[in-house]
């Protein structure tokens, strides 16, 4: 009976000892991501800052005084006719890097990482998404067209939330084009401009979120029909 016990009081004291913080903790704080994952990443990095100071050390020394970030509209002036020479000799360059980079460089790094320490609201948004699958190249529509979030902040999210690549490539394709448009013409005419918030006045927004609208309205009629 003695021994009985004892064998008993071990265990519950193990089981205690399994469910306590510290037990728990290596599990919790275990790296999420794995050596390739992390090897692609800083090879990723180590290729990209290569390629920025070979460009960097081999462009005219002219230029130098140009590279830097723009605090005023004539920095910003100098910039973009600086950068009109390199899209111009290098149009291919200008076309490969962009959306893309992000969502797979995310979809490698940043979905582990956010899994690791919000698990919870990862699988809440993600069972979201999963819902609204059949509509989800209207609602990336209306988040491209219109300036609600940051393109930055879509690029990167999408592939955490499981966004397929051919609807995030579509989305972007299609919606990025009035966007592009407005911020091209206001780069033609940045000699023009005044202030920075003549790229964005009323009108322009008014006509982004018109069209984003339209993008997202097949969706909310067809909600319509369903709750009726």
């Amino acid at each position: 009976m003695a021994s009985s016990r004892n064998v008993g009081v071990r265990d519950e004291e193990k089981l205690k000892e399994d469910d306590s913080p510290t037990a728990k903790k290596p599990k919790f704080e275990r790296f999420p991501l794995t050596r390739w994952e992390l090897a692609a990443a800083l090879a990723m990095f180590l290729v990209c800052s290569i390629g920025l100071v070979c460009v960097y050390l081999t462009m005219p020394a002219a230029e130098y005084q140009s590279v830097k970030l723009p605090r005023t509209l004539s920095d910003l002036r100098v910039l973009k006719d600086l950068f009109a020479n390199y899209a111009k000799d290098h149009p291919a360059q200008f076309i490969l890097a962009g959306a893309s980079s992000c969502f797979f460089l995310s979809k490698l790094i940043g979905r582990p990482l956010v899994y690791w320490m919000w698990p919870e609201k990862l699988k809440m948004f993600q069972a979201e998404i999963a819902k609204h699958r059949e509509k989800l190249l209207n609602y990336m529509l209306f988040l491209r067209i219109t300036p609600t979030l940051p393109n930055l902040f879509i690029n990167l999210a999408s592939p955490i939330v499981d966004i397929p690549f051919h609807v995030f490539f579509l989305a972007t394709l299609i919606g990025l084009v009035p966007a592009s448009y407005i911020t091209v013409r206001a780069g033609l005419a940045l000699g023009d401009l005044k202030s920075v918030k003549d790229l964005y006045d009323f009108k322009t927004l008014s006509v982004l979120f018109f069209i984003g609208f339209i993008s997202i309205l097949p969706t909310l009629l067809k909600r319509k029909r369903v709750y009726e």
